[in-house]
């Protein structure tokens, strides 16, 4: 027995030991609770839409799209505190000149202007470029408060922009938008782009539309709809009469506005 002892000592010490050193090592993160599901707007949800002028918080309306770079939190904030989502706007498929980031572009990625003062296409193929300074934008949105995001410009293959751009160039850098507002927890809607709903649409939380009243589209963005999803359309050339009974049957959120996307608008 006294031989045996120190035996079983050294063996008690080394496994001590091994404890130890297991002590080193980095320990396990603790378990986080599941993040909150992103928000969903259902099919019909109204809407504002207001990207000039100063911001008008009385319209009673459960979704405001504002400008992401224009409203700090704390607008985010007291939206919020009056039971408001808050859409988040950025341009990620044009170059504006007037953007705290602007000096950020380089020249090798503006293309041609896109027919609005100080705007410029993007070479979407360029996304080593491009990614990391969606990025940031899109931190700021998450960091200010906003629940989703409205990318714009999203459809460059489509238009004159100075770059050989592709349907496949499109798809590849739409859903890199996507999955980089999908990281931060924001919902995310596509901004136009019709021809490529169909490949879209499950990547997509909503969609935002211009003018497809005007150009006998809305029926093409039924996708969303069938999936439980809020189109929010704007027109601005027909009267209301003109489209709010098609919008209404098509499930959209419709209403009329001025193309400077002030606050004044007529719903359907």
């Amino acid at each position: 027995m006294k031989r045996v002892l120190p035996l079983v000592a050294a063996l008690l010490l080394l496994l001590a030991g091994c404890t130890s050193a297991s002590d080193d090592r980095p320990a396990r993160p603790p378990g986080r609770p599941s993040a909150p599901a992103r928000w969903q707007p259902r099919p019909g949800t109204p809407w504002q839409w207001q990207l000039s002028g100063r911001l008008d918080t009385s319209v009673d309306v459960p979704v405001y799209d504002i400008d992401g770079f224009d409203h700090p939190a704390a607008t985010v904030a007291a939206l919020h505190a009056k039971g408001r989502k808050v859409v988040c706007y950025l341009s990620t498929g044009a170059y504006e000149d007037w953007r705290p980031d602007a000096a950020q572009f380089p020249a090798s990625v503006l293309g041609k202007g896109n027919g609005w003062d100080g705007e410029r296409w993007l070479d979407i193929r360029r996304t080593d470029v491009l990614r990391p300074l969606m990025a940031a934008r899109l931190d700021l949105c998450r960091d200010r408060g906003f629940d989703a995001v409205e990318p714009d410009n999203m459809d460059g293959y489509a238009n004159t922009t100075g770059f050989p751009l592709t349907a496949a160039d499109q798809l590849r850098y739409n859903r890199l938008i996507a999955r980089l507002a999908h990281d931060r927890g924001l919902a995310v809607g596509l901004k136009n782009d019709l021809d490529q709903i169909p490949e879209l649409a499950g990547d997509f939380d909503f969609a935002v539309n211009e003018q497809c009243a005007q150009y006998g589209e809305c029926a093409r963005l039924t996708p969303f709809v069938k999936a439980g999803k809020a189109v929010f359309h704007v027109e601005y050339e027909l009267p209301t009469t003109r489209f709010c009974p098609a919008s209404r049957a098509l499930g959209l959120s419709s209403m009329l506005k001025k193309y400077d996307l002030g606050a004044w608008r007529r719903p359907c």
